[in-house]
């Protein structure tokens, strides 16, 4: 098998392969800043933002194109929603600036994680495999966990970070347990080759499919914060800075619409009628507990 990879595939993927060198140089770079030059690492990532958006709109494809051996897809829809999560990180990194320098928490290590945080968003919106879509789901909550805890003296944000990752790390395995058994039933990862083999078997029919796809619907609701999968939002949103709560509740929900694209419109298509009965109880039972808690709270 030939596994040499052409350098121009590399060229949809600038954005990507920027935005982890960015984040590694704003990391050694803030070793050297005092309190009083911090800002330098504020500037520095809001440039990584601009030059990732900068490439990502310079590499827009004319049709959908899979390269990396089926493993990243570009198409105009993932270069929209990239572009709009380096909207909401930069205005996230915009608001904050003042609630982090008046707590003390102005610190090149929030701009480091927020940016390996996009970094995941980056590879789910782009993934056309389960096992790339895996990768970058847990690229964005490693990085999120870090965040949520960020506040060393808050006991609070630690046990907040605590639940987060406790249940993240359910959810993770929820989710993996179902791509396992889509794997198991359809002999592949890639998200094309999934669909073709949901048609052909009719999965709509087929039980283990819709074990797996269960399974699957689990993970993403626990990534959208969709009741009853809702549980560590109250936690986390309370307990972490706000300044991250601004970050989670914006950048990390692009993600969580582009994990179902790709997963469930691109890879199960052929069950929509499973999948869509699935989201529709879903977004109902959110919308109704939202709305009465919200009275409440």
């Amino acid at each position: 098998m030939n596994l040499v990879l052409d350098p121009a595939e590399f060229a949809p993927v600038a954005a990507e392969i920027f935005m982890l060198a960015a984040a590694c140089v704003i990391l050694i770079v803030d070793l050297f800043l005092s309190d009083r030059t911090r800002w330098v690492s504020y500037a520095l990532s809001i440039l990584a933002l601009a030059g990732a958006a900068w490439l990502t709109s310079q590499t827009v494809p004319e049709a959908r194109t899979v390269l990396l051996h089926g493993q990243y897809v570009a198409d105009a829809m993932g270069s929209v929603l990239k572009l709009v999560t380096y909207i909401a990180a930069a205005l996230s990194f915009l608001y904050s600036r003042e609630y982090l320098e008046q707590r003390g928490l102005f610190r090149g290590e929030y701009f480091v994680l927020s940016l390996l945080a996009v970094l995941g968003i980056q590879v789910m919106i782009s993934a056309n495999t389960l096992l790339s879509m895996y990768m970058g789901i847990e690229i964005l909550a490693l990085s999120l966990y870090a965040l949520v805890a960020f506040d060393r003296e808050s006991g609070v944000a630690a046990e907040s970070a605590m639940k987060y990752f406790v249940l993240g790390a359910i959810a993770s395995g929820t989710l993996l347990y179902g791509i396992s058994i889509v794997y198991g039933l359809t002999g592949s990862l890639e998200l094309g080759a999934i669909a073709a083999a949901v048609a052909q078997q009719n999965g709509a029919q087929s039980i283990g499919l819709l074990f797996g796809l269960a399974f699957i619907i689990v993970g993403i609701g626990f990534k959208f914060g969709a009741v009853p999968f809702h549980m560590w939002l109250p936690d986390v949103y309370h307990g972490a800075p706000t300044s991250v709560t601004l970050f989670i509740g914006s950048a990390p929900k692009i993600a969580s619409f582009a994990l179902a694209m790709r997963v469930l419109a691109e890879g199960l298509g052929g069950m929509v009628g499973a999948w869509q009965d699935m989201l529709v109880v879903l977004a109902l039972l959110s919308m109704a507990l939202g709305n009465v808690v919200a009275i409440a709270q």
